[in-house]
């Protein structure tokens, strides 16, 4: 399954959103630290409802410390400045789904680690500067897993 990385968290809900969408796909969730929050938030516990013990997360020192444990692999940095569609992309199982910060997205430095395969971004209207971080997530890794059929999804109607 794919690994969505999130590079220094800093809004608690996303994360326990995160967290449910990691529970409910399958993919694993890595978060590089500093986080904005302690894993006891109230508000990440809520957004992550009962799935906390349902998902595969990883806590991760230093993005260093991440790429230790993830690579090697593609890593696509989903960012505004990115150079291709997300949906031009053929994703492989193990791929790295790489998103920043909410207030500031992927900072240059990490854009330019040799570890990033490409830099990715969703479409947006002109007037629009960013997407919620975990919507964006979301519309990554259904974008991944729909190329690949679903493995593992509860069967239509049941």
């Amino acid at each position: 399954m794919f690994r969505v990385v999130f590079y220094h968290p800093e809004i608690p809900p996303n994360t326990g959103n995160a967290i449910r969408l990691s529970a409910n796909t399958g993919c694993q969730l890595h978060l590089i630290e500093p986080l904005g929050f302690g894993f006891e938030d109230k508000q990440l516990r809520r957004a992550g409802l009962d799935y906390h013990d349902l998902a595969d997360v990883h806590v991760h020192p230093t993005l260093d410390a991440a790429w230790e444990a993830l690579l090697p692999a593609n890593v696509y940095a989903f960012t505004a400045k990115g150079d291709r569609l997300y949906t031009d992309v053929s994703y492989t199982d193990g791929d790295v789904l790489l998103f920043g910060p909410e207030s500031t997205g992927l900072p240059d430095g990490v854009l330019a680690d040799p570890a990033i395969s490409e830099r990715v971004h969703l479409p947006m209207l002109p007037t629009s500067r960013s997407l919620n971080l975990t919507n964006t997530a979301s519309i990554a890794v259904y974008e991944a897993w729909r190329q690949h059929g679903f493995p593992g999804a509860r069967p239509a109607g049941s």
